[in-house]
C-alpha cells in the first residue's frame, strides 16, 4: 500500500501461491470482498511484475458507505482479501483513431491504464484530466513523464484551484476533438452528465463512459413492492433503496458494492417494469426486464413484483 495523492491509496495485490493473475486489459475493473457483507469493485490500474499483480487506487469518499472506509483505515499489508476476475465494461476501442480521454479525479484509475495501452501500441491520444488540485491528482507524476517522452500522446490538466473553482470546459474539448476520434470518460456525476450533453451528437459507437456510481433519476417516488417468496407487501419511499427495504424487514437479500456494479443483489423480476440504474446488466437484459440489481435500480411501476 502507498499513498498516490491527497486522501487517494494505491494497493498491490498479488495470489497467495504466486500463480499469475487472469489478464486485465485496459478499463477493466474486479470486485473486491472486503469483509462478510461489504463488496466493492474498483477499476484496475495496472497489471505487473512476475507473477502478474493488480494495481488498484482508491479515494477516501467523505460520504463512504463503507468501502473506501474501510481500505483507508483498516486494510495493512498483508491482509487476504478475495477478488473477481476482471471484467471489462469499459474497453478500448481497437479502431486506430485517435483516442480523446477524460478523467476527474480517482476517475483517473481506468483511463491511466488505457493511456498506457494507446502509447504502448502507437495509437494517438489526448488526456484531459481534471481534479480539486494538484495534490489530489493520483499518478500525476507518472501521467507527466509518459507525456512528455511520447511522440503520439498529449496531457492537459485542469485543477480547479487554479480556475476559481469553474469545471473543466467540456463543451471546448468534445469540439476540438476530431470527428472520427473515440472519446472515453470517468469520473463523478456532474462531469458524466455534461460529457453525455456535449457528445449527444457524436456516434454513439464513439462515446464511452464509466461511473463510480449508479445513475442519478428524476423517477425517486415511492412505489409498492411485492415479495413472491415471502409473501411480504412493502413499500419503497423516497431516497431509500429497495435492498434498504428488504435487510430492515428481516430479508437475507445477498448484496455486495451498494453500487450496482458487482451483481451480488441481482434478483429476478416476475412483474413491473424496473427501472435500471446499475452499470453492471447489458442493454439487452435490461430491456428484458427480467432481472434486476436492487441496491440501486427503483421502478416505473407503481408496483414491482420481485422473487424475493
Amino acid at each position: 500500500m502507498s499513498w498516490l495523492a491527497l486522501n487517494v491509496v494505491g494497493v498491490v495485490l498479488e495470489t497467495l501461491d504466486r500463480q499469475p493473475l487472469p489478464p486485465a486489459p485496459a478499463g477493466s475493473h474486479i470486485d473486491v470482498k472486503l469483509d462478510a457483507k461489504l463488496s466493492r469493485s474498483y477499476s484496475v490500474v495496472g497489471h505487473a511484475g512476475s507473477p502478474a499483480r493488480y494495481e488498484i487506487a482508491i479515494a477516501k469518499d467523505a460520504q463512504s458507505r463503507g468501502g473506501s472506509r474501510h481500505i483507508h483505515e483498516k486494510l495493512r499489508v498483508g491482509d487476504e482479501l478475495q477478488i473477481s476476475e476482471p471484467r471489462n465494461l469499459f474497453a478500448l476501442s481497437d479502431a486506430q483513431s485517435p483516442s480523446v480521454l477524460v478523467a476527474g479525479g480517482i476517475g483517473i484509475t481506468p483511463v491511466w491504464a488505457m493511456v498506457q495501452a494507446l502509447e504502448s501500441q502507437g495509437r494517438p491520444w489526448r488526456l484531459y484530466y481534471a481534479a480539486r488540485s494538484q495534490t489530489h491528482a493520483a499518478y500525476l507524476d507518472d501521467i507527466a513523464g509518459l507525456a512528455s517522452r511520447s511522440s503520439v500522446g498529449q496531457l492537459v490538466t485542469h485543477f480547479d484551484d487554479q480556475h476559481g473553482g469553474a469545471p473543466l470546459d467540456m463543451a471546448a474539448l468534445v469540439a476540438a476533438a476530431p470527428q472520427e476520434a473515440h472519446l472515453y470518460c470517468c469520473g463523478p456525476q456532474a462531469m458524466l452528465a455534461a460529457f453525455e450533453r456535449e457528445t449527444a451528437a457524436r456516434p454513439a459507437a464513439q462515446v464511452h463512459l464509466e461511473r463510480f456510481n449508479a445513475a442519478q433519476t428524476e423517477n425517486s417516488g415511492a412505489f409498492k413492492l411485492l415479495l413472491n417468496r415471502s409473501g411480504l407487501e412493502l413499500t419503497v419511499p423516497h431516497g431509500r433503496s429497495i435492498l434498504d427495504i428488504l435487510l430492515e424487514n428481516g430479508i437475507n437479500a445477498q448484496y455486495g458494492c451498494m453500487q450496482g456494479a458487482c451483481g451480488l443483489c441481482e434478483t429476478p423480476v416476475l412483474a413491473g417494469e424496473p427501472e435500471h440504474l446499475d452499470t453492471l446488466l447489458s442493454p439487452e437484459v435490461k430491456q428484458a426486464n427480467r432481472t434486476m440489481l436492487i441496491c440501486c435500480s427503483r421502478s416505473k411501476t407503481p408496483t414491482l413484483t420481485l422473487d424475493a
